[in-house]
Order: structure tokens, then sequence, then C-alpha cells
């Protein structure tokens, strides 16, 4: 009796779930593999029946992952991105040595490039690409070895390598406040312009949840600049536009040069503020272990 055959889901539909669940969107999965938004539905449904077990929620013409659901997407993904990987190396096929990097813009372009040289130094051997994105992991335009991103946001069933902290605090220019008057209160805040980077849904923090984790009760109001992205909130505040929420390990090196100060000294500490993925690409395991290796000691405390 083939056990396996026995236990294994109904294969046709694990392609419909695995990129429903890494795009976390039935509608995204049906673009990408040329089906309807119908028949990855049906694909996923079968399977739930089939496992009984509920993969994801639907809500509001939305769907989320449930837990299990996360959980099962991560080993399919792993799976196929095997016989995927084999196939092509079957196939004459292989992609060459490359690994890339996918990384959120800000991280990519302030904590990254500064510290990159120390990668190509260790490992020289390794050829590294590094792509930037604005969007999060689930609307990813390419495969990736690994990725970085703010742990709030939309990751599917990207299989989390590790997390890394990061503490909040407010940013501006030198020029915005008189240096005689270092440091302000919380309160003392709300007399500036707030710079915000505003996205929905809102899957990182923002003015109105910084105030509540220190325990105040302001609430910004009419005094929020938003922008689309948090680069250009970056640059609005060295431009003394305003003041701005900065991740320490993005702004760190604009402090030390002078261009950013912190009007005050309250800090939202975050234990899992950033999260680093392992990507389905497999066949350079050892090179991605040693990328893997280098970023937890860059991000170690």
């Amino acid at each position: 009796m083939n056990r396996i055959g026995q236990a294994l889901p109904p294969l046709s539909s694990l392609k419909a779930f695995e990129a429903a669940a890494r795009l976390e969107s039935f509608t995204a999965a049906a673009e990408e593999l040329g089906l309807t938004q119908a028949a990855v539905s049906k694909q996923v449904r079968l399977l739930e029946r089939d496992l009984g077990k509920t993969l994801f929620e639907r809500r509001n013409r939305a769907v989320f992952l449930t837990e299990e659901g996360r959980r099962f997407g991560r080993i399919v993904s792993a799976a196929l991105g095997d016989m995927a990987a084999e196939a092509a190396r079957l196939r004459g096929t292989a992609a060459g040595g490359e690994l890339v990097l996918l990384c959120q813009l800000c991280e990519a372009f302030y904590w990254l490039m500064p510290r990159l040289s120390r990668f190509h130094e260790a490992h020289p051997d390794i050829e590294l690409r590094v792509v930037s994105s604005l969007k999060p992991l689930t609307e990813a335009g390419e495969a990736y070895d690994v990725a970085i991103q703010t742990s709030g946001r939309a990751s599917g069933s990207a299989r989390l390598a590790f997390t890394a902290s990061d503490g909040i605090f407010p940013v501006c220019s030198p020029r915005l406040v008189a240096t005689a008057s270092l440091p302000l209160r919380p309160e003392d805040l709300a007399a500036y312009p707030l710079l915000s980077h505003r996205v929905v849904p809102q899957d990182w923090l923002d003015w109105d949840g910084w105030f509540a984790a220190i325990g105040s009760d302001i609430r910004p109001g009419a005094r929020t600049r938003d922008f689309d992205s948090f680069p250009l909130v970056l640059q609005a505040a060295v431009a003394g536009q305003g003041i701005a929420l900065g991740w320490r390990r993005t702004v760190e090196g604009m402090v030390a040069e002078g261009k950013l100060v912190r009007p005050c000294r309250e800090t939202v500490e975050r234990p899992a503020e950033i999260s680093v993925f392992r990507g389905t690409r497999t066949a350079m395991r050892a090179q991605t272990q040693s990328l893997l290796d280098w970023l937890a000691a860059e991000l170690a405390d």
C-alpha cells in the first residue's frame, strides 16, 4: 500500500494554494497563474476539505492566512521550490551563482549599503544582487534568496529565519529646534509639524501608536503631514519640514553626521521589529546561509 500517496493532499491544488499563500491574495495568485479568481478559490477549498482545516480567513473580499495555513504554506513553498530548482538543473537551465537579497528601500539605502563592503570582503566568492522595494513581500516582483522587511508588513507564507530589535524615536533637522531647548517633552512635539508615512494598511508604527506606546494621550490631529513613502519622510525631516519618527538602524548614520537630531529622549523599543526571511530558491543553500549568518551578526545588538 502506498502510504505516501494516501497521505498526500490533491496535488492539483498545491500550486494554487502556494501562490495564494505566498501572495496572501486569491486575485494576485490568479493573475500569476493565468487562472480566474474563482478557480484559485475552488482549488483552495478543495485542499481545505481534504485537510479538514481552514487555511485562509475570508473577510471583506480579502483573505488572510490562518496560523495553520501559514505553516503549511511554508512547507509547500519549500517543497515546490526544491522541485523547481532540481528540474531546472536537469534541464540545464539552473540559475547562475547569484544571491538575491530583497530589502526595503530605506534599510537598503541607509542601513545595508554602508555595511555591504564587509560582506564582500568576508565572502568574495559570493555574487550578491540587492533588490530594493517599497512593497511588502506578498508583492515581490521576483524570486529572492533572503528578504528583510519591517515585521508588521504582509509576508504571506514566507519562511522566517530570524527577527531583530529596533528602537523608534522622533528625529528632526537641527535647524528646526533650537539646541538650547533640547530635550523637548513629548507634549512639546505637537507644536511642530509631524511627518507621517501613511499607508493602507498601516503596517508600521505611526505617531498615534508611538504616543500611545510611551503612555501619552497626545493625538497628532491636523499637525500631521502625510507622505506615501518613508524615504520621503526622512528627506522632509532633513530639510527641516517637521519631526519624523526614525528607526534607529535606519537613521543612526544621519544622526551621527548631524543631519538629524533627537528632539526628545523617549524611545519605543521593539524586540522583533525587523524580520529576515528565507526565499524559495534553494540552488545555493550554503551561500544563502552565509548571508543569513552575516545579517544576523550585523543586526545583533
